[in-house]
């Protein structure tokens, strides 16, 4: 008999886990449930997992309350069947919470051989109606992963039609150029396959147009109305110089493209309030911030939404999401055909105006112990991320001190993957005893990151075509900071401005951390610290809060 599990009274926030330690950090940050798996029997070819860690994540999920799921999600060949009775021996160990697969056969072999494994259907499927998932229930699948491309108006007609069975959906991450990963350009261009989870994001890489002449003499010309007819058109990507690939195009334009991130977070109630049963996050490739700043974004706005649904608003998690590095973010296929807002042809870039710092790596009596993932320099200000709140606790720093050695210094570089104690001490605007309970092992910390003029002109458009999707935004404004992005471009001669006017030692970003000599003892801040007494720690305030000296 097949294991059908019921479905849940809540959705369950589903987060990705490409090794056990961001892993850890999802459960730690609000995850309830995680999948991943192993190189040789799915498609996460880039995890790091052995199969002793992949034992030890779904104990540590277990062992939290939480829910593991284990891929096995590959398109199999002959060479991959004689795998499959050991690796099912293997997860019947394991004990995981459901098995991912996207092959009939696979799932075949497994409902046959392992009947108490729960079954879920992968995105690889492309499971894109109702029709498709009434097939997949039949044989006796618990969930199915629905496609990217399904929009929202047919979601809403897949959960009235079959009610019974899971339903998981993708809100957030990257977006592939072909349905789902079937694509044949990384195998073409790098013989990476993205069928077997190992693509290369060769519709990302950065191309020029190349005309050859009747003559046979190829350029890199500047297109115009004028010349447009005149010549073929070739594509070359800047590292592969001389390999020329011609374009071929018809009325929906060409297929090289890059797509922005989907982000669903402002459709957020609408899925919540249809019973959308599994809300999956992509990035196993990610970094252990990105991992905890968007569990910790969609754990909030979820719990927010069950506590008061009526008065709900994404804003203010939206804003958590924007410290996040990402080619920008669209609601993709949520309202049905692709606008051009949800591509980024100007710039490719994935980034974002703060960035990783480091994370806890031990409490000690006296402070805590950070492993540096980023360089930092005397007056930075670190945000340290609690789990389990919107929260920064921040503190600006002048020496940092080797946890090993006792050594101090005004720059530490991450390349040498250097430990920095942060002694209690300088937490001197926090209750100490809060202050202890609030951190642990694993928690993440973020600090701002000074951007080109071009990389600020892309958030601004970033900005202006999520205002669009939303309905509020100006296509007259989009176009006018699409020239200035261009032409930023254009200019562009390295130098890199912050983002608050505190740089080095110097300037205060008047958000009152702790260890700031600036804030707490210049009288220009007088009235920005008595102010501070009635917001929490980290808030913005409205305007420039210095007084004007006399």
């Amino acid at each position: 008999m097949v294991k059908i599990a019921p479905r849940p009274h809540r959705s369950e926030l589903l987060m990705p886990a490409g090794s056990l330690e961001k892993l850890k950090v999802a459960i730690l940050y609000g995850a309830d449930a995680v999948y991943l798996g192993t190189p040789d029997m799915s498609l996460r070819t880039k995890s790091s997992f052995t199969l002793e860690e992949v034992v030890e994540g779904v104990k540590f999920a277990h062992d939290h309350g939480k829910r593991a799921y284990l891929t096995l999600n590959l398109f199999s060949h002959n060479k991959d069947i004689e795998k499959l009775p050991l690796f099912i021996e293997t997860i019947r160990a394991i004990q995981p919470d459901g098995v991912i697969i996207a092959d009939p056969g696979i799932f075949n072999y497994v409902q046959q051989h392992a009947p108490d494994l729960e079954l879920h259907i992968s995105t690889q499927a492309n499971v894109c109606s109702w029709l498709s998932v009434d097939f997949w229930q039949k044989l006796g699948a618990s969930l199915c992963v629905l496609a990217r491309e399904v929009t929202y108006e047919e979601l809403i007609e897949i959960r009235e039609k079959c009610p019974d069975i899971k339903l998981e959906a993708f809100v957030h991450g990257a977006m592939c150029m072909t349905y789902s990963g079937r694509c044949l350009l990384s195998n073409f261009m790098a013989e990476r396959g993205a069928n077997q989870g190992n693509c290369a994001n060769s519709c990302r890489w950065h191309y020029k147009v190349h005309m050859k002449f009747r003559d046979g003499t190829v350029k890199e010309l500047n297109l115009s109305d004028e010349n447009m007819e005149l010549f073929e058109f070739f594509l070359e990507e800047e590292c592969r110089q001389g390999e020329l690939m011609p374009i071929e195009e018809d009325d929906r334009g060409s297929y090289i493209l890059n797509s922005k991130d989907l982000c669903l977070m402002p459709k957020l109630d609408d899925y919540l309030r249809i019973g959308v049963d599994s809300l999956k996050v992509e990035g196993r490739n990610k970094s252990a911030y990105y991992v905890a700043v968007t569990a910790r974004a969609y754990r909030q706005a979820i719990d927010d939404w069950y506590r008061d649904p009526e008065n709900w608003s994404p804003e203010v998690y939206m804003e958590e999401l924007s410290t996040v590095p990402s080619r920008g973010y669209t609601f993709a296929f949520h309202e049905g055909r692709l606008a051009n807002h949800a591509h980024n042809y100007e710039h490719t870039k994935t980034f974002a105006d703060y960035e990783y710092a480091g994370y806890v790596e031990e409490i000690t009596d006296r402070g805590v112990h950070v492993a540096v993932k980023n360089r930092l320099e005397a007056g930075d200000v670190l945000e340290l991320l609690p789990p389990g709140s919107l929260q920064a606790i921040l503190i600006r720093l002048y020496e940092f001190e080797d946890a090993r050695t006792g050594r101090k210094s005004d720059v530490v570089n991450a390349g040498q993957k250097p430990v920095i104690l942060i002694p209690w001490s300088l937490f001197d605007r926090e209750d100490a005893d809060k202050l202890r309970n609030q951190l642990c092992p694993q928690t993440i910390i973020r600090k701002e990151k000074s951007l080109t003029k071009a990389e600020w002109d892309r958030l601004k458009l970033d900005a202006t075509a999520q205002r669009i999707e939303l309905g509020t935004g100006s296509n007259d404004l989009y176009e006018r900071q699409r020239d200035k992005l261009q032409q930023s471009i254009f200019e562009e001669n390295g130098d890199r401005i912050p983002k608050t006017p505190r740089i080095g030692t110097s300037g205060c970003c008047g958000r009152g951390c702790n260890g700031c000599m600036i804030f707490w003892h210049d009288p220009i801040y007088e009235k920005a610290r008595k102010l501070l007494a009635q917001k929490k720690q980290g808030e913005m305030f409205d305007r420039d809060m210095r007084e004007e000296p006399a």
